[in-house]
């Protein structure tokens, strides 16, 4: 059990359901106030008199680091600004589970009237004065794993919500107020459920496929069934990547509109990556935008598509042309969903796995390799800390660069070959997946060419070889899809595409490649090979 960590404003309860929650959960609490003051024997305002807000941050956020880096658990009540600063908030996030308590103005300021110790809440309109200093903190407030109001609820009933949230696995994707959370489960339907009630919707558009309708109806009755109140709109499109048009998009649109949706509406995307590409782009666009849940059913979804809020949809030109970016609320990841997957669709996420661990996560990357041959056979004792992983890595792609305009840009490795492959096969020759693993293999022959580290493109053809993931292309063919790339939305100007080159295994960066370079190195050299 990782430690739980009690953020929010003063008067929000912290120190008081604190104990509550650790006596549920048989753990040591800690209040950080009382543990600064215990060690210093010296008070909070003299402290920060003293020191200052920023030299009390530092001492805050050491003994934070201190806590967390000592291995038990814990339940620890924290000071109201500790996670203001966005280095520890995150460093936090991946290390505990943090939960952020929070209330009224009103409500606060009745709670800390009586209280004269609190540096920051002095002057004569508490209220104002703690509306004044809650605002700059929302963002940071909205970044946690569980939001708890104590307005209503007693300590008791708070405490008893906080123990039993803290049970369940979830990755914060933390964008401020528009923070969302990856949850993982195995076998548990109401995990959909609650996600959707937990938005409160007026009602529910489902868009799936004939392909996840068929393999998943038992267990999206079980999620409805616990939910039974909410009314839901279903549009089931035609599977597979031919399909991930505008003619899908707008059957989306006209089915939605005609189930009578409002703006408190939210649109559950239930499958794979095309699937959740097409609810989410409809999502970002109906009523100029919904409220979106991604549950995907592919590992590929799961462990890319489904993060990151990218959406979007297909033109004979090139995939993904057409697209929005349209954060989700929410992402419900079960990989029961995975033991109805066939065996070409699991390798073919696979192929992601290995993308963001070739780009970003060299001992991910080593751990693939020693257990390729069970995630090949579809070990879920294996699949599961991969997938788990794979988001991890993304989450802080995302997070530090939301709308791919620096190092997000990584995780587009393989992509610009793999994508001219899709298109050019008509996006029916292969799998999107299977499509990224022959970009990779390509893509890294290019930073070899280029003076990358020799010998990187044999170990990833064996790798995705052993994942069962084809590795072979003719020359032949990457030149009949090459004129795709000129229509690729990478494409930078003055002739060039920006493109991620493999320094090592565990690390790739971008880098601005002219076309004709990129055609020489695949060994397409002369007009004939280049874009018109």
């Amino acid at each position: 059990m990782r430690s739980l960590l009690l953020s929010g404003f003063s008067g929000t309860g912290k120190t008081t359901v604190g104990p509550l929650v650790a006596a549920e959960l048989g753990l040591p609490f800690v209040d950080t106030d009382e543990e600064i003051v215990r060690r210093t024997d010296t008070s909070i305002p003299a402290l920060w008199r003293e020191l200052g807000e920023g030299g009390f941050r530092e001492l805050e956020a050491g003994l934070v680091r201190e806590i967390l880096g000592v291995g038990a658990a814990r339940v620890v009540a924290l000071g109201g600004g500790t996670l203001t600063g966005r280095a520890l908030r995150h460093e936090v996030l991946e290390k505990a589970f943090v939960v952020t308590l929070t209330a009224r103005p009103s409500v606060l300021a009745a709670r800390l009237r009586e209280m004269a110790d609190r540096p920051l809440l002095v002057g004569s309109d508490l209220e104002a004065r703690i509306e004044a200093l809650l605002e700059p903190r929302l963002a940071a407030y909205a970044e946690c794993h569980l939001r708890v109001a104590t307005d209503e609820l007693t300590p008791e009933r708070a405490a008893a919500a906080i123990a039993a949230a803290c049970g369940v696995d979830r990755v914060v994707v933390p964008l401020g107020t528009r923070s969302y959370t990856v949850t993982f489960v195995d076998d548990a339907p109401g995990a959909l459920s609650s996600a959707v009630l937990a938005l409160s919707p007026s009602s529910v558009v489902l868009v799936s496929d004939t392909n996840v309708q068929s393999a998943r109806d038992a267990w999206l009755r079980r999620a409805w069934a616990t939910a039974p109140d909410v009314r839901v709109t279903e549009v089931t499109l035609a599977p597979g990547e031919e399909n991930k048009t505008l003619v899908s998009v707008a059957e989306v649109w006209r089915r939605a509109l005609g189930g009578g949706i409002d703006r408190r509406a939210v649109v559950v995307a239930l499958g794979g990556g095309v699937v959740g590409d097409l609810a989410g782009f409809a999502a970002s666009t109906l009523l100029r935008g919904l409220r979106v849940v991604q549950v995907p059913t592919t590992l590929l979804a799961m462990v890319d598509a489904s993060v990151g809020g990218k959406t979007g949809f297909d033109l004979p030109d090139g995939k993904n042309l057409i697209g929005t970016f349209h954060q989700p609320s929410a992402v419900v990841v079960d990989l029961d969903h995975l033991t109805t997957l066939p065996a070409r669709e699991r390798a073919a996420g696979l192929a992601e796995v290995a993308k963001i661990a070739l780009a970003c996560d060299e001992a991910l990357w080593v751990s693939l390799e020693e257990s390729a041959d069970a995630l090949a056979a579809g070990d879920f004792a294996s699949l599961a800390p991969v997938v788990r992983r794979a988001v991890e890595l993304k989450v802080r792609l995302v997070r530090d660069d939301e709308r791919e305009a620096g190092p997000r840009v990584v995780l587009n490795l393989g992509h610009t070959v793999g994508h001219s492959l899709e298109a050019g096969g008509g996006y029916s020759r292969y799998l999107h997946g299977e499509a990224v693993a022959l970009g990779l293999v390509a893509e890294c022959a290019v930073a070899e060419a280029m003076g990358g580290p020799p010998g990187v493109t044999a170990r990833v053809r064996r790798l995705l070889a052993r994942l069962g993931l084809p590795t072979e292309i003719s020359s032949e063919e990457l030149a009949r899809s090459w004129h795709h790339v000129a229509h690729d939305k990478k494409r930078v100007s003055g002739g060039s595409i920006a493109l991620p080159l493999v320094v090592r295994v565990g690390e790739a960066r971008p880098e601005t490649v002219s076309l004709r370079e990129l055609a020489d190195a695949l060994g397409l050299a002369g007009a004939a090979a280049l874009p018109r």
